[in-house]
């Protein structure tokens, strides 16, 4: 035999008898239902004290009384005589002409009278909470709420079982029968017994054997109803399962298995159960239960359409923002993102930190304007397009005009502008070079703890006609600075002026800020946004700008020369031999050897060689020449041309950028141990090809 549940108290499982009492609590007015709630008719209940009527805790209802004389409402659990244990709140009441307070008694029904009246049965499950758990639309938290509607109304024992695509959000739910997958996603027990949720527990994929009622209920999609399931029944379902605590828990139960079937597709299925000693299902409940089970499918796939929606959302998202920022190692970076839509979770701002050769940082915010996915996909393309052009070395501002052009031509199909600012920062010199297109000013906490906003050009938003050109400005940055980039959902709300959150953000970046943990300071400056349910998207960077130490890069001025060549030769290898990368001599030399000849050939005036041993050994040359190398293949006659060739072969990564007098050719190599994973690029890089007149180039045998 099962073990009998012990119900606890609830509007559809318990009798309410409201008494009327004195000062004195003596029992003045009574419910007509006394009789069937205490066995006692209401007129011989008048003039009782109800003290009298409680058996076990009498002693409260002096302290009790006294409360309620002073207007304080009281709640206390009594076993009174006869009914038993009852939950009795006792109110006060004003101006009642004799009458002091109203005593609200709850006592549950005994097990032979649950479920007893198909009636509140009824009302109990599609009043309220039909709506109330219908209102959720996260899958798990709406099955957990609907396994607690229908117990204890219903069942004592309650299982949400959905086929595992649902939870796994799939396209659809798929439209088979009993052998699918499925997951149980709640279970709801009325006395909480810890037998039922270890045989049945939450959380468990499952398919359900062959010759049982759950596979019958799946596979014909119709209510199966076992009026009362023998020892033998229980035995024979115990075995299919292989679990020896079901035959016991389901000795001598009745149980219905509804089947949640939503526009003609199959969801899963409610398995509800009255253990022994309690009213069994019969038809009319087996009605009431798959009225209830048709609504509640109806919500699953509301709860089940929205999570396939907000996975795709997220998906989407984490696919357009960077999974890693790369910055040079003196330069410690820090991020948030917080979408505006808690129901999308998408939005149109980003964030970048990309490291650059020579020991440069991209420090990138960008907002696009709008909300949801659609700001999320054109944010994923100018993103992708910056990075691009940051990886082709453009300076900040000629990288904002492109940006510009693009929004402008997508604005032809629809109207679109973003804001944007964009800085490089140079760890070497401790320059910072920043454009911005409209967008809010960068913060900068200088390392004497001074405070400011960076006064920028101003320049219209990405994609808006008209205004002032993009300009970039240089700020020399003392070592330690902090730089703050951010959008408007940071420091701009419906409840605050963006003038206050200027302030605000400015006073969390004090002198102290210098001291602190990135990480605290993160979090700081998101204190308070989460609970503001109108707020705009937020991207916020912050960046700890440090030099590179001094003995970690070094650089030579060389003559217009042929002989400079091998007075490159020489530099490099002596001072590799100083790093203790001397294993590395022979191919930098060579790299160092081919970038200098093609500086003295195709450049005027002086040139400059620098190393730079950073998480990898770089090799620039600087010349006066605006002209960009390009990679190119050489005919078998010809004398030249082969020099980037030998360079792109033996080297890591090689590039080009413009500088203000001329461009830098470089070129980088593993450090002898490095572990792969700490570097910043990997073998590909997007402006990789663009260097070259016909691509893909074979790769040359080494030696």
């Amino acid at each position: 035999m099962a073990r009998r549940a012990t119900a606890s108290i609830s509007d559809s499982a318990s009798r309410t008898l409201v008494l009327g009492l004195d000062a004195d609590g003596r029992i003045v007015q009574s419910g007509r239902n006394a009789a069937s709630v205490l066995a006692v008719e209401p007129a011989e209940l008048l003039g009782t004290p109800l003290a009298e009527l409680i058996e076990e805790g009498a002693e409260q209802l002096e302290s009790i009384l006294a409360a309620v004389a002073e207007g304080q409402e009281r709640t206390a659990v009594w076993r009174l005589r006869g009914p038993g244990e009852a939950v009795v709140t006792v109110q006060p009441m004003v101006g009642g002409a004799g009458l002091a307070a109203l005593a609200h008694i709850k006592i549950a029904l005994p097990a032979a009278e649950r479920f007893q009246d198909p009636v509140q049965v009824r009302r109990a499950l599609f009043d309220d909470p039909l709506a109330r758990f219908g209102a959720n639309l996260d899958l798990d938290q709406c099955a957990r709420e609907l396994a607690d509607v229908v117990v204890p109304h219903y069942c004592n024992v309650a299982a949400i079982v959905v086929l595992e695509s649902l939870v796994a959000a799939d396209e659809s739910p798929v439209a088979s029968g009993g052998s699918a997958v499925l997951r149980r996603i709640a279970l709801a027990t009325d006395n909480h017994d810890l037998d039922w949720v270890s045989a049945f527990p939450t959380g468990e994929v499952l398919v359900y054997p062959p010759d049982t009622p759950y596979r019958e209920c799946l596979d014909r999609r119709e209510a199966v109803h076992l009026r009362q399931i023998t020892e033998e029944q229980a035995g024979e379902i115990a075995s299919a399962w292989r679990r020896d605590p079901v035959k016991e828990l389901l000795s001598d139960v009745s149980m219905v298995m509804l089947p949640l079937i939503a526009q003609g597709s199959l969801l899963g299925m409610m398995i509800c159960t009255r253990t022994a000693g309690f009213r069994r299902f019969d038809a009319y409940d087996v009605e009431i239960g798959m009225e209830f089970a048709s609504r509640a499918a109806i919500v699953i796939d509301n709860a089940r359409r929205f999570s396939r929606e907000r996975a795709t959302a997220l998906t989407l998202q984490r696919s357009l923002l960077p999974n890693r920022l790369s910055h040079p190692s003196s330069v410690e970076v820090r991020h948030r993102y917080l979408p505006g839509s808690k129901l999308v979770e998408v939005g149109g701002d980003w964030y970048e930190s990309i490291a650059l050769p020579g020991g440069r940082v991209a420090l990138i915010v960008g907002d696009v304007a709008g909300h949801g996915v659609k700001a999320a996909v054109t944010m994923g393309r100018l993103r992708t397009a910056l990075h691009t052009l940051a990886n082709l070395d453009y300076p900040p501002a000629d990288a904002l005009h492109i940006l510009h052009e693009l929004m402008t031509e997508l604005g032809e199909q629809e109207p679109h502008f973003a804001t944007c600012v964009y800085g490089v920062y140079d760890a070497t010199s401790g320059l910072l070079e920043i454009a911005s297109a409209g967008h809010l000013p960068p913060l900068l906490l200088r390392a004497d703890g001074t405070t400011e906003y960076l006064d920028l050009p101003d320049a219209p938003p990405l994609g808006v006609v008209g205004g002032n050109p993009i300009e970039s400005r240089e700020f020399a940055v003392e070592d330690g600075s902090m730089f703050v980039i951010y959008t408007d959902g940071l420091v701009e709300s419906r409840g605050r002026d963006i003038d206050d959150g200027l302030a605000r953000l400015r006073g969390i970046f004090d002198a102290s800020a210098l001291e602190r943990p990135m990480e605290d300071l993160a979090k700081a400056c998101l204190a308070g946004v989460y609970d503001d349910h109108h707020r705009d998207d937020i991207a916020l960077l912050i960046a700890r700008l440090r030099r590179l130490p001094s003995d970690t890069h070094e650089s030579w001025t060389l003559p217009n020369d042929p002989a400079a060549v091998r007075r490159a030769r020489g530099l490099v290898r002596a001072q590799l031999e100083e790093w203790g990368l001397a294993e590395l001599s022979y191919t930098a030399e060579l790299l160092a050897s081919e970038l200098v000849t093609n500086a003295v050939r195709y450049s005027p005036g002086a040139l400059e060689l620098r190393l730079l041993r950073e998480r990898t050994l770089v090799i620039e040359v600087m010349d006066r020449s605006a002209a960009l190398p390009r990679l190119r293949r050489a005919a078998d006659d010809d004398e030249g041309g082969r020099g980037l060739l030998v360079v792109s072969e033996f080297a890591r990564r090689w590039g080009t950028r413009r500088t203000a007098l001329g461009k830098v050719v470089w070129c980088d190599l593993p450090l002898p141990g490095a572990d792969s994973d700490d570097a910043d690029f990997g073998e590909q890089w997007p402006g990789q090809h663009h260097h070259t007149d016909e691509f893909p180039l074979p790769r040359l045998p080494r030696d």
